[in-house]
């Protein structure tokens, strides 16, 4: 007998950053804008007869829940002895949830995950399934790490079907993927990597986690200029997405919470890469200002908001003679293009004349400030540097500077001095506009208040 069902064949052109489909092939995708990220696939389609019978079924088994009688509380969340990873997850791993793991090579994701999956294993059985390493491979990683193995089973699968009707047959707790990149599906004509096959098998393991409860880490990797590697819909298919950042020199690695549908978004928590395995770091501001002398030439310290943590970081600054009358702004771990506003704000307002000289600012310790709080904390460690003009380490800086060179209102305040009260800090600079709000409790700290940057030197001057 012929199938039942007749299905058309055709070649379409799929943009890899973004999904984008197109029936040629284009340099430039016209939605994302990127080059050369269109790759061919083969998909295939049921004819217009069989669209027509499909149609005329009966729609009896879908199944309808009637709103009120739905329970609006939360599943059970799965916790672990790791308080940082369970505080980027919103309070623990909810049941049903797909969480997407993202990083460069080597960073450590598959290390920590396994952690998570020894942990995990008390709440019942967890499969670790890879596509990229061997079971034995993952043996040795986990005996150099203390792994015990209780209720944790590996599988070397890529076949998304038949890791679909095991899973269906299991029903573990917890399952993690490595990497969704190795899946693909036997029914599509496509290599797995491409798009399409990403896409399918995330698609097959959101099922899953919802209809079962079964709650899944993917681990998927990034492309060269750091985007998660296949259409960008598969970010919006899962409900939380991390990252996983470190840089190259340093032995510590940072989980970035980027979406989080049960959670805070921007959360981020600090690891140590040890020989046996990840570790969190718990008090992560005095970890980044353990090396600062008692007092210093231009450096500052600013308590920045990631998500719903504080963290203190230290902003460097150093001015030299710009080399052949070029001036150059290198920057690491700020905006560039904030640092330009802000020199020309003081250029404008006190005359430094930094236009002719070059201006280097750095964030020890390799993470990148997005907070415009720290605005303030740039502008006197480059005016320390300019007045050669020591600060002592035990005072901070709060505010963000505007063109007209005030110092504007700061948002969450209370918690980011409770944080510095915490590690011993004696003083702060902050915004005369939150004044009232400040007033409303009381601090050990000397709260030292600037409408703007002109004040500052005025201080300066009195103290010395």
């Amino acid at each position: 007998m012929g199938r039942d069902i007749v299905e058309k064949r055709k070649n379409v052109y799929v943009c890899a950053n973004c999904g984008y489909q197109s029936i040629k092939w284009l340099g430039k995708c016209p939605e994302c804008n990127e080059w050369g990220t269109f790759e061919e696939e083969i998909t295939i389609s049921p004819s217009s007869s069989n669209k027509n019978n499909s149609s005329n079924k009966s729609n009896t088994d879908i199944q309808v829940y009637d709103y009120n009688k739905i329970s609006g509380d939360e599943k059970e969340r799965y916790t672990t002895s790791m308080s940082e990873f369970d505080r980027l997850l919103g309070g623990g791993l909810l049941k049903g949830e797909v969480v997407l793991f993202t990083g460069n090579p080597g960073i450590g994701k598959s290390t920590l995950l396994l952690q998570a999956a020894e942990e995990y294993s008390k709440y019942g059985e967890v499969i670790y399934i890879s596509g990229e390493e061997s079971p034995a491979q993952i043996k040795n990683r986990g005996n150099r790490i203390g792994i015990t193995g209780k209720n944790l089973s590996l599988i070397n699968e890529t076949d998304i079907m038949k890791i679909y009707d095991y899973i269906i047959l299991k029903k573990p707790k917890i399952v993690i993927i490595d990497s969704i990149q190795t899946l693909y599906n036997v029914e599509l004509e496509s290599v797995a990597g491409t798009p399409t096959q990403i896409r399918e098998s995330t698609l097959k393991i959101t099922e899953l986690a919802k209809k079962y409860d079964t709650s899944f880490f993917i681990i998927g990797h990034i492309t060269k200029d750091g985007k998660v590697a296949g259409p960008k819909l598969l970010e919006h298919m899962v409900d939380a997405v991390f990252n996983f950042e470190g840089e190259d020199g340093f032995f510590y690695r940072i989980l970035r919470s980027t979406k989080n549908r049960f959670g805070s978004t921007n959360e981020i928590a600090v690891f140590s890469m040890e020989e046996n395995g990840m570790k969190e770091i718990k008090n992560s501001s005095e970890y980044f200002l353990n090396e600062r002398d008692e007092k210093n030439i231009g450096s500052m310290v600013v308590p920045v908001l990631e998500g719903t943590k504080v963290f203190l970081l230290e902003i460097q600054a150093l001015i030299t003679e710009a080399i052949n009358g070029i001036p150059r702004r290198v920057v690491s771990g700020f905006d560039r293009n904030r640092i330009q506003i802000l020199t020309a704000v003081v250029d404008k307002k006190i005359g430094m004349g930094l236009g002719m000289m070059d201006l280097f600012i750095n964030v020890p310790g390799g993470i990148n400030i997005n907070d415009p709080s720290a605005d303030l904390g740039v502008i006197i460690s480059i005016l320390s540097v300019f007045r050669g003009v020591a600060i002592s380490q035990k005072i901070a800086a709060i505010g963000e500077l505007g063109l007209r060179g005030e110092i504007r209102k700061v948002f969450f305040l209370d918690k980011r001095l409770k944080e510095l009260e915490k590690l011993g800090f004696s003083g702060v600079y902050v915004p005369e506009a939150n004044r009232k709000e400040i007033e409303k409790n009381r601090y050990k700290l000397k709260l030292i208040y600037l409408r703007n940057i002109e004040e500052f030197l005025e201080g300066i001057k009195k103290d010395g």
